[in-house]
């Protein structure tokens, strides 16, 4: 009875028979990633430039803003 048990259990293969499948089904799935032209990446790259500017002046701005307002009410007491 102790040996049919044996025989019906699976043994886990080792950690590096499952990296090295891990690793392959990883390099196979990249070779079938449709990868974006160089246009298309340059054009994204602009577009997050300019999104990055446009909100840095919009913060830049209300900082401005705030500290300016701040200065005003501290400075009505005097």
């Amino acid at each position: 009875m102790a040996n049919n048990q044996k025989d019906t259990s699976v043994k886990k293969p080792n950690i590096f028979v499952r990296a090295g499948r891990k690793l392959k089904e990883t390099f196979s799935e990249l070779k079938r990633v449709t990868w974006p032209t160089f246009p298309k990446v340059v054009r994204a790259t602009c577009v997050v430039l300019v999104v990055v500017v446009v909100f840095t002046v919009v913060i830049t701005g209300i900082n401005y803003g705030l500290q300016e307002l701040l200065n005003l009410v501290t400075n009505i007491g005097q």
